[in-house]
């Protein structure tokens, strides 16, 4: 059984559940801070706020933090921390061709979904969001 840091859920509950990039920043700073500045950290907090960028209007930061993101996790496993960052990462590989060609494709932002490959931490999540929806 893993224990997960209180940072590390909230994190994935801001992401998944409230949809709350700037939250995300908050939160995972503080553990990516705590943790050495672990690039693991700092890649999942590049994607949430390029995310928060795009849903600004601020297409040149998101693929800036974006691909900065990517860049971080592309060296760590499929499956981390109970997450697949495999999903994660072909998701967000999108998200910038996307990003990419926005001059003559806009699209609207949309979130994306870190897949859990623990149970225990998805009922973390979900008793998380239970208890403060």
């Amino acid at each position: 059984m893993h224990v997960y840091d209180p940072l590390y859920t909230a994190f994935l509950y801001e992401f998944n559940v409230s949809r709350d990039y700037y939250e995300c920043h908050e939160v995972l700073e503080k553990l990516w801070l705590e943790e050495g500045r672990n690039p693991y950290y700092q890649g999942l907090l590049q994607i949430a706020v390029a995310l928060y960028h795009h849903g600004n209007g601020n297409v040149r930061g998101a693929v800036k933090l974006l691909e900065a993101g990517i860049n971080k996790l592309e060296p760590y496993k499929e499956q981390i921390l109970g997450i697949e960052l495999g999903i994660l990462l072909a998701d967000a590989r999108l998200y910038l061709r996307r990003l990419r060609n926005t001059g003559t494709q806009p699209f609207e932002p949309y979130p994306l979904d870190i897949h859990y490959t623990d149970r225990q931490l998805e009922r973390i999540i979900r008793e998380r969001h239970n208890s403060e929806g």
